[in-house]
């Protein structure tokens, strides 16, 4: 091939993807809807695209840091549901059979470093312990335990939204 024809199927490809782009745009689809998780055709659910390398990581820092507190595979406290004597509630499961998915990843990440009210938990803050790559890896890997029906509902209602 030529640097003539290389040159013109870059420039095709170009034309292209504006092209793609422009009527993304009029047609009032946002850029990211280009970019969006396939849907599994056999169960409606949004297909998980997890970093199989983050997930490990952020497995391994919930091990050191977070497994006392939050269980193993973030299975919680009995009766988390249920404050304690002091009037703060347990920790809660993050493996999706609690209220973690309720929140967006931002509220998840803000929580990890600036701990819970001090009237209504005891999780630490962990801002200045972990880095901003570390709460990550941990949030992806509290994804990864969620079912696919949660982790689809989640990401309906906070993912595709931002």
């Amino acid at each position: 091939m030529s640097i003539a024809q290389i040159r013109h199927s870059f420039l095709l490809w170009g034309v292209g993807g504006m092209t793609l782009l422009l009527v993304a745009c009029k047609d009032g689809l946002p850029l990211t809807a280009l970019s969006r998780p396939a849907v599994n055709p056999a169960t409606g659910l949004i297909e998980r695209k997890l970093d199989q390398a983050q997930i490990e990581r952020g497995e391994r820092i919930y091990t050191i840091h977070c497994i006392g507190c939050h269980g193993s595979n973030g299975a919680g406290t009995p009766d988390w549901r249920k404050p304690k004597p002091d009037g703060k509630y347990p920790p809660p499961p993050l493996d999706g059979t609690a209220h973690a998915w309720h929140h967006s990843t931002d509220v998840l990440k803000k929580t990890i470093l600036k701990g819970t009210p001090p009237e209504m938990g005891s999780m630490p803050a962990w801002e200045g312990k972990l880095t901003e790559q570390q709460v990550d890896d941990v949030i992806v890997w509290i994804k990864s335990l969620w079912p696919d029906e949660i982790y689809d509902i989640w990401y309906k209602n906070f993912e595709s939204k931002s």
